[in-house]
C-alpha cells in the first residue's frame, strides 16, 4: 500500500502544481494583466486546464485508486489517507465523464466571457455580455448531460460547488426560509424607529480606508506573510497553496461599508484558506470542504463578528482616528446601528444580513430557468428587473446596478450562488456553539483579541480542508444536520433589538 499511496501522492501533487499555476494566471487577469491580453491569457488557461484534467483523469490514476480501495481495508477510515483515496475516488468518477477538450473550450470562452463582463458592466451593456453569456450557458448544460440521468440538471452544477446537495434540497430550505425572511424584513420597514446610515455616506479616504481593514485583518489573524491584498473589479479570493493566498477588495470614496466589509468577507475566505493543515499541503484536500463552508467563514468573520457590537468596542476608537473629521463627534451606538440598516438595496455585495438571502434567492431562481431553458438569455435584464420589484421592492435604474452586477456568470460558476445563503445557515449554527463553547468571548472581541475564535475555528472546520464531506463537517462541528433556525434566531433577536419590535 505504502508505495501506492506515495505514487498517488506524487502525481496528485503534480496536478495541484498545475492547478495553481492556472489560479495565479487567473488572479493576474483580475489584478494587473493588461486588457490587451486577453485573448493569448484564455489560450494560457484553455492550455493548462486541459493538462490538469488530463492528468488526473489518467488511466494511472484509476488504477492506483481502485488498488488503494481494496488496500485499506484495515485503514482508520478517518484517517488522512483513507480520506484522501475516498475524495480522489469521487473527484476522478466525475472528471472521467468531462471530455479533456470540453475542459480546454470551457476555460477559454470563459476567459474571454470575464473581459465582455467588464466591458458590458463598464458601459452598462447587458447586450455587450450576452453573446458569451449564451456560449458558457451553453457549455454548461452540455457539461451537465455528461451526468446524465440526474433528477434536475441544475444537479451536477450544484454538486461542483456542495458536494451531495440535490436542487430539491436547496428549494426545500428556500421555500423554508423565504417567509420568514420576509416576514422580518416588513417588521423592519414598519418599525417607528428607523436607521439613519448617512454618517457612512462621506468622503472617506481610500487609502486610509485601505489602511484600517488591513489593521482590523491581520488581528482577525489573516497573515501577511502567507498571503496579500489588492484591488479588483468584484472582490474575489484565490490561493496558490495555504502559504500564498491571495485576497481583493474594492473601495468607494462616498460610501464606507463596501470596501471595509468587502475586505472583512474576503479576509473570512482567506483565514479559511491559510488554515488548512500543512499535512494536506498538495493534495486536492487542502481545499474548502465546500463553497457553502467557505462562505460560512466569510459570513461570519464580515458579519457575525464584523457588524457585532463588541467588536466595534475595540476598534471603533482606531476607526475614529482614522476618520476625526467624519466620525470624531459620531457615537458608537449610532455608528453600530447605521453599518446594520436594513432597507431595500440594489446591490448584493452591498445588501444587509436581513435582505441578503432574498438576493440569493432571487439568483438560484434565474440560475435556474438559464440552465432549464424557460428563461431567454435576451430578457435576462428584464426578468432580473421583475423580481427584484417582487423580492425587494425596488428596479434597477441599469443593467451594471442589475444584471450586470456578479461576475459569477462569467466564470461559467453556474451552481454557485445558493452556497452564499447556504454559508449564512452555516455561520449561525456555528455561531451558536461558538458562543456556547466560549462564554465570554464578546468580552474578548472588546479587547480586540480573536485567539479564542480562530483556536475554535481551526479546531472544528479550518485544519480539516476537504477532508469530510460538507453534511459530516457540519454535522461533527455542531452536532446537528444543517437547520435555519439558529440564524433566523439571531436575525430576529440582533434586529428586534434594532428596530425596537
Amino acid at each position: 500500500m505504502e508505495d501506492h499511496f506515495k505514487r498517488l501522492s506524487e502525481l496528485l501533487g503534480e496536478i495541484v502544481d498545475l492547478g495553481e499555476a492556472a489560479a495565479l494566471l487567473g488572479w493576474d487577469q483580475e489584478t494587473y494583466m493588461p486588457p490587451g491580453a486577453t485573448q493569448d491569457r484564455s489560450m494560457q488557461l484553455a492550455t493548462l486546464n486541459k493538462i490538469v484534467h488530463e492528468k488526473f483523469t489518467s488511466d494511472e490514476i484509476g488504477e492506483l485508486i481502485e488498488k488503494l480501495k481494496s488496500e485499506m481495508s484495515s485503514v482508520d477510515p478517518d484517517s488522512d489517507e483513507a480520506r484522501l483515496v475516498k475524495n480522489v475516488s469521487r473527484e476522478y468518477d466525475k472528471q472521467r465523464k468531462v471530455p479533456s477538450n470540453w475542459v480546454a473550450e470551457f476555460s477559454r470562452v470563459t476567459s474571454l466571457a470575464q473581459e465582455a463582463w467588464k466591458k458590458a458592466r463598464q458601459r452598462s451593456e447587458f447586450a455587450l455580455f450576452q453573446p458569451d453569456l449564451i456560449k458558457v450557458l451553453e457549455l454548461r448544460r452540455q457539461y451537465a448531460h455528461y451526468f446524465a440521468p440526474y433528477d434536475h440538471i441544475y444537479d451536477p452544477l450544484l454538486d461542483d460547488f456542495e458536494p451531495g446537495m440535490k436542487t430539491a434540497d436547496v428549494k426545500k430550505v428556500f421555500a423554508e426560509l423565504r417567509p420568514k425572511q420576509v416576514e422580518l424584513v416588513q417588521a423592519i420597514m414598519d418599525s417607528q424607529y428607523p436607521v439613519d446610515d448617512s454618517v457612512l455616506h462621506q468622503e472617506f479616504d481610500e487609502q486610509k480606508q485601505w489602511d484600517f481593514g488591513l489593521e482590523v485583518i491581520k488581528a482577525f489573524g489573516f497573515n501577511f506573510d502567507r498571503g496579500r491584498q489588492d484591488k479588483s473589479t468584484h472582490p474575489f479570493t484565490t490561493s496558490f497553496g495555504s502559504n500564498d493566498v491571495r485576497i481583493t477588495t474594492r473601495l468607494k470614496p462616498d460610501f464606507l461599508s463596501v470596501g471595509l466589509f468587502g475586505t472583512l468577507h474576503e479576509a473570512g475566505h482567506g483565514i479559511y484558506e491559510q488554515g488548512f493543515s500543512s499535512r494536506l499541503s498538495r493534495t486536492p484536500l487542502a481545499n474548502g470542504a465546500s463553497l457553502a463552508i467557505h462562505e460560512s467563514q466569510s459570513r461570519m468573520w464580515e458579519n457575525l463578528v464584523g457588524r457585532n457590537r463588541p467588536f466595534w468596542i475595540g476598534f471603533y476608537p482606531r476607526l475614529q482616528e482614522y476618520f476625526p473629521d467624519q466620525l470624531g463627534e459620531v457615537d458608537l451606538e449610532t455608528f453600530y446601528r447605521a453599518i446594520n440598516k436594513v432597507e431595500r438595496s440594489l446591490i448584493r455585495t452591498e445588501a444587509d444580513e436581513v435582505t441578503y438571502n432574498l438576493h440569493i434567492m432571487l439568483r438560484f431562481e434565474l440560475e435556474l430557468a438559464l440552465i432549464e431553458q424557460t428563461l431567454d438569455v435576451a430578457d435576462l435584464p428584464q426578468v432580473w428587473n421583475t423580481k427584484m420589484e417582487e423580492y425587494l421592492g425596488i428596479t434597477p435604474p441599469n443593467d451594471a446596478d442589475g444584471v450586470l452586477q456578479d461576475i459569477h456568470w462569467s466564470f461559467g460558476i453556474f451552481g454557485y450562488f445558493s452556497t452564499y445563503c447556504l454559508g449564512n445557515l452555516i455561520a449561525g449554527m456555528l455561531w451558536e456553539n461558538i458562543l456556547s463553547d466560549i462564554p465570554d468571548l464578546e468580552k474578548q472581541f472588546e479587547r480586540g483579541k480573536f485567539d479564542a475564535l480562530w483556536n475554535w475555528l481551526n479546531q472544528k472546520i479550518l485544519q480539516h480542508g476537504a477532508k469530510f464531506e460538507p453534511a459530516e463537517l457540519i454535522k461533527r462541528a455542531t452536532g446537528s444536520e444543517l437547520s435555519a433556525e439558529p440564524y433566523v434566531q439571531y436575525l430576529n433577536t440582533k434586529y428586534g433589538e434594532i428596530y425596537q419590535f
